[in-house]
């Protein structure tokens, strides 16, 4: 016999073998509002985001910017007026060396990522009345999971069986990886589960994919003096604005990125393995690609994996719970953020089917979950506006409806909407004060899609230093139904990049005017 755990008012379950921010959140909210909490984690708390993406990421960026900033100021006749010259004496001043220190960048990373765990740490879940199962969850009824705990195998008399009344999914995703490429199964590759424990500068990283994180790693390591090479199979950010991601493009050309397009990747080589003393692989990469008319080969320290993610639902069990999923796109849940097919059954974040998958999205999918579960709420997927951005300098951020309904209320992927559904609304930043004065942002813009002939906002997209900032903004009027033209009549301080978010609305305003 298993270990049966129950209670009077039932578990309420999270299942979480990667250990995801979500997962931690859900299960202390449902603690503190009263319920029987318990929580199963196979692996470091804070998941992906805090170990392996958002965190380490970022810090990794600011490094990054400083980098730039230097040089910028080391560069002799700046205009800044900044110039590194002898302490003492009157040597002729030389242009600057700017140096880079990798190893001390990645121990400066791990240390604000241990500053920052303890919010999603276990003891702290202790501490608010949930209860931490160390193991890999599989479900083996609609209304029972089994913890296969650490060395211990599935079918184990002594593995703990929580049986809920309410259980939710919280795995998470992982970086996809190809299969059926030549030599990349056995190549040692790298994703972000390991990019952060580098412990040299590879000299030339190739990145492969051209989404968020393959263009954030790649501004970052042509800072610290790596040779980055981006392959691209269509254009880059090939779902989002193509102003946006031309605008990207050419700063990150301009700092020495370089990028291939229709790459095609026809194998990979591994001409050195890595050494236990953190010494770095060598690998080439064989492919083609519309710079060159014959097939070509690039060797690298470095090949990033960076194609996207694929959910975490293998080998959970998820049949024996009758829920339904796809293998990759995730688990399939209506506008409650509830199973398909298991009404007591509810999934969050980057296991889900069909819906963002950023943190911020994941978090608030956590407060559905926890008052639709437990207080019979109604709180749906399909009210969120989300705010996406991306990370690099300058940033870019979109705001949009981003999660789409079927006529049975189920969650399917976005249908974007057209330019011909839309008026467009944009602003240049070459023209704004706050960007002219800090020589900044000469490619960026604001641009505002509303629907045909009305100032209802649908999409935002913000190319900008701090777009993050800018986005909330928009994020706010869209949520809460207030158009373009509330945009333009809400003062700004001056000067401010945020000022472009009013220009669309003057725009919009101006086009309406009444005339004498």
């Amino acid at each position: 016999m298993h270990r049966a755990l129950n209670s009077h008012g039932g578990i309420f379950t999270t299942t979480s073998q990667f250990s995801t921010m979500q997962y931690y959140e859900i299960s202390t909210k449902a603690a503190r509002r009263g319920a029987k909490s318990c929580m199963i984690s196979a692996e470091l708390a804070g998941g992906d985001c805090l170990n392996a993406g958002c965190v380490p990421s970022k810090a990794l960026l600011r490094c990054a910017k400083m980098i730039r900033e230097a040089k910028k100021a080391a560069t002799l006749d700046n205009e800044f007026g900044v110039s590194f010259g002898p302490k003492y004496g009157n040597e002729k001043e030389v242009e600057v060396d700017v140096k880079v220190d990798f190893p001390r960048i990645m121990q400066r990373m791990r240390r604000l990522r241990a500053q920052i765990a303890p919010i999603d740490g276990h003891d702290r879940g202790s501490s608010l009345g949930t209860q931490t199962f160390q193991g890999f969850g599989v479900f083996t009824s609609p209304s029972t999971i089994e913890v296969v705990e650490h060395g211990k195998s599935l079918g184990d008399p002594s593995n703990p069986t929580l049986k809920f009344r309410k259980a939710v999914i919280a795995t998470g995703g992982r970086p996809y990886v190809p299969e059926g490429i030549p030599g990349l199964k056995d190549a040692p590759y790298t994703t972000n589960l390991n990019l952060f424990n580098l412990q040299q500068l590879p000299k030339r990283m190739v990145i492969w994919g051209a989404g968020i994180v393959a263009l954030e790693m790649a501004q970052a390591f042509a800072a610290f003096g790596s040779e980055v090479t981006v392959l691209q199979r269509s254009r880059i950010l090939s779902k989002s604005d193509a102003d946006a991601a031309n605008a990207i493009k050419e700063t990150l050309k301009s700092e020495g990125v370089k990028f291939l397009s229709g790459v095609d990747v026809r194998g990979i080589e591994t001409l050195r393995e890595p050494s236990d003393g953190g010494g770095l692989p060598l690998m080439s990469v064989s492919l083609t690609c519309n710079e060159h008319p014959d097939s070509i080969s690039m060797e690298c320290e470095c090949l990033l994996l960076a194609m996207g993610r694929a959910a975490n639902v293998q080998s959970m069990g998820l049949e024996s719970a009758n829920i339904e999923y796809h293998s990759t796109n995730g688990i399939l849940v209506n506008d409650f953020a509830q199973s398909t097919s298991n009404a007591n059954v509810y999934a969050v974040g980057d296991c889900v089917a069909n819906v963002p998958r950023l943190t911020h999205v994941s978090g608030e999918m956590a407060k559905v979950v926890v008052q639709n579960s437990l207080f019979d709420g109604d709180w749906r997927l399909s009210t969120f506006v989300v705010p996406a951005v991306m990370y690099t300098e300058p940033e870019y951020a979109v705001i949009s409806k981003a999660i789409t309904l079927d006529e049975k209320g189920l969650v399917v992927p976005r249908d974007a909407t057209t330019k011909e559904d839309c008026d467009v609304y944009k602003a240049e930043l070459m023209h704004n004060d706050r960007a002219i004065l800090d020589s900044s942002d000469k490619n960026g813009f604001v641009k505002i899609h509303c629907k045909k002939e009305t100032g209802e906002i649908v999409e935002c997209t913000i190319v900008s230093t701090r777009a993050g900032e800018i986005a909330n903004e928009v994020s706010l009027a869209m949520k809460y139904g207030i158009g373009i033209e509330g945009l333009g009549r809400n003062i700004h301080s001056y000067p401010t990049l945020g000022e472009a978010v009013m220009g669309c609305g003057l725009q919009f305003i101006n086009a309406r005017w009444e005339t004498m």
